[in-house]
């Protein structure tokens, strides 16, 4: 099979596009054709080292795939050959990546993608839509009626987290860059401010004057004097970006509001956390509610190009497509001609 994979750690000059053997599944596994993945910065942590992970050399990068049962172990219940399936936690954890012609997927990491759902559509939300559900849902757990502040609204993770917000009754306010505004409310939110205001802490305290329930920044400034100042009693803050980040938390203020700081990453999930937020990435894709603002689309071979422009922010709210079927096919002269 053709795959993009790397034989050791570092920058996107050590990826890698050739052939390598095809996988085989174990007893418990699900091989699966690959019809798309995409790049996510998770990916390139992983790539350089920078999120320590096990890893086995050569290693197939990538972590979301949208594909086709080809074969499936005879433990792997529940998926057969022709099902439209797809998985976004491979690459990492011992597990080979996605970035190739065919994977190998353990069954309790696969779900079904729904009828009538473009897989480029949702390979582009898999990793954004699980983040999204892990932030509000397993750590914040937001209920109905809250009021939650979502920061760098118009990402792709901040748009998931969004449209899942709003789906789980919250009021939900944004911050994201003036010209975002209109695409935000289009989602949902309630209140859409510019992220650069100079008087934006004021104009989001006249905004929820009881406070946040739940502070989610996206963006990963995380300012956390700003959300303590504006937290509710008993508010909580998910981090979940800005990897970099050294914020000051202001620690009498946040005790007493008897608030919570919660810190997770998606490579850390349960496979039953994982299985739980598929099943609300499935629920937003069937309604069309869970969906890429913009889409590129690339061949395979394109991997590092895909990292690079990653890593120097030129996918900033794009997302990526790499299909294997986009590469250009090599002349066969015992066919052709």
């Amino acid at each position: 099979m053709r795959a993009a994979y790397i034989e050791q750690l570092g920058s996107p000059d050590e990826i890698r596009y050739g052939e390598l053997a095809d996988p085989r599944p174990g007893p418990t596994d699900v091989l699966v054709e690959v019809t798309a993945t995409t790049v996510n910065p998770v990916d390139t942590f992983v790539r350089s080292g920078v999120f320590r992970t096990p890893v086995s050399f050569p290693l197939v990068i990538g972590r979301d795939l949208v594909g086709t049962v080809v074969e499936a172990g005879p433990g792997a219940v529940g998926f057969r050959a022709g099902d439209r399936v797809w998985c976004n936690s491979l690459g990492h954890g011992g597990r080979q990546g996605a970035a190739a012609e065919l994977a190998v997927v353990p069954a309790d990491r696969l779900y079904h993608l729904p009828d009538g759902v473009d897989p480029e559509t949702a390979v582009c939300v898999l990793h954004p839509g699980g983040t999204a559900h892990l932030a509000l849902h397993t750590h914040a757990r937001v209920r109905p009626g809250e009021t939650v502040l979502v920061a760098g609204a118009a990402g792709n993770v901040g748009s998931a987290a969004l449209v899942t917000a709003v789906e789980a009754g919250a009021r939900v306010v944004c911050t994201a860059s003036a010209r975002d505004a209109g695409y935000c409310r289009s989602l949902g939110a309630e209140e859409v401010f510019a992220y650069d205001d100079p008087d934006l802490a004021e104009r989001l305290r006249h905004a929820c004057p009881a406070g946040f329930d739940v502070w989610l920044d996206t963006y990963g400034t995380n300012d956390l004097t700003a959300a303590v100042d504006l937290m509710a009693p008993r508010a909580r803050i998910v981090l979940l970006a800005g990897v970099g980040a050294r914020p000051v938390l202001p620690v009498g203020p946040f005790y007493m509001k008897d608030a919570s700081i919660l810190g997770f990453v998606i490579s850390h999930a349960t496979t039953a956390e994982l299985a739980d937020a598929a099943v609300g990435v499935n629920r937003l894709l069937s309604a069309g509610r869970l969906r890429p603002r913009t889409v590129e689309r690339a061949p395979l071979g394109a991997a590092a190009d895909a990292h690079r422009r990653m890593e120097k922010g030129g996918l900033r709210g794009r997302r990526l497509v790499l299909r294997p079927d986009l590469e250009p096919r090599t002349p066969d002269p015992r066919t052709d001609g």
